[in-house]
């Protein structure tokens, strides 16, 4: 729903990563019969047994990484349930590359990870892989609290003797105190954007300029997005989240949007408390005035209220404060005024 609202679209059918078990099963069977895995009878006691005590041998003790498993004879392997773990690459440090924070170095030896659990059902790391070589997925551009991931998930693509994607891990986002984005920030789906009356062209703007520059440019449509974006732009630290910036970008493309196009996203409005949908009337007075409302609104709701008295149920009722201001002087000023606005042409100047 999210990415429909958006206007991002995608390639293909949605797939369904539980579907393709088998294939990513397949894969690790490649893996076994290739000698790059090995089958692991270890138990998850004696596992956990054997890497605490390498820790209390310190860091020289490579058995924390490596099952004994590792380079066992088939014939001496016993007839009881196992994993298959892929054989990590030798050496204490595993490189890999990032086009935002350059050559990122893992400093320990990398663990012989597990492919397949012993119920033969294989883990996410090793699915990930699979099904993004088998699309033909060319960026994995991500949060870089997936950097680790990156490292155990080039080795499956160098086991498997696949090219790397090209990897961008992108800062998270913070809140306006530099935090890390949460609840108590107010809206985090995007969908509660949409329902806050801010239209798809502004969220894309402000999501794309969000840890992402072009110089000095904070205003842009999709075509210069399109033209201008590069991983190169994107910045180390970590974005803030500003909604007073938001609404800045919002008024700015509610000020640029076809009138018609607002007329059409302010019926689609969830109404709010005392409201009713917008009848044919109603669009028809909000397309005539929508010259003079659209400037400067910082919303769609703002936008709806700026036009009150297109959508006012007629006689308008004045409230406290404006019922004060009619006295017998300005009702006779209206009733004059009135009388000659009735007799007038009516021109619009842009």
């Amino acid at each position: 729903d999210g990415l429909t609202w958006l206007g991002l679209d995608w390639d293909g059918d949605a797939v369904s990563q539980f579907e393709r078990a088998g294939r990513h099963a397949e894969v690790a069977h490649q893996l076994l019969a290739a000698g790059k895995a090995y089958k692991c009878f270890e138990t998850p006691e004696e596992t956990a047994a054997r890497k605490d005590a390498a820790k209390a041998n310190g860091p020289e003790d490579l058995s924390f990484y490596r099952s004994p498993w590792r380079d066992t004879d088939a014939a001496d392997h016993p007839d009881l349930p196992f994993t298959v773990r892929i054989k990590a690459p030798d050496g204490r440090s595993f490189t890999s590359r990032d086009e935002i924070k350059g050559e990122v170095a893992w400093g320990e030896p990398l663990d012989d990870m597990v492919l397949l659990r012993a119920d033969g059902t294989p883990v996410y790391m090793l699915a990930v892989v699979v099904d993004d070589f088998e699309a033909g997925v060319s960026h994995v551009i991500r949060g870089d609290d997936h950097l680790a991931n990156m490292h155990r998930q080039n080795m499956i693509y160098d086991a498997m003797g696949w090219p790397r994607p090209v990897y961008a891990h992108i800062p998270l986002i913070h809140g306006p105190d530099g935090k890390k984005l949460s609840k108590r920030h107010g809206a985090l789906g995007v969908m509660e954007y949409a329902h806050m009356g801010i239209p798809a062209p502004a969220m894309r703007n402000y999501l794309a300029r969000l840890g992402w520059s072009h110089g000095d440019d904070e205003l842009f449509t999709d075509d210069q997005a399109r033209e201008w974006f590069g991983l190169d732009g994107i910045g180390k630290s970590p974005a803030r989240l500003d909604q007073k910036k938001l609404g800045h970008v919002t008024a700015w493309h509610i000020a640029r949007m076809e009138d018609a196009e607002l007329v059409e996203a302010l019926a689609a409005l969830p109404p709010r408390e005392g409201e009713t949908p917008l009848s044919q009337a109603q669009k028809d007075g909000l397309t005539a005035a929508m010259y003079c409302l659209k400037d400067r609104a910082r919303s769609l709701y703002e936008l709806r209220d700026k036009g009150h008295f297109v959508l006012s149920e007629r006689p308008i009722s004045a409230d406290e404060k404006a019922a004060a201001s009619i006295t017998p002087v300005s009702r006779s000023i209206l009733s004059e005024l009135t009388e000659q606005l009735q007799h007038v042409s009516w021109h619009r100047y842009a």
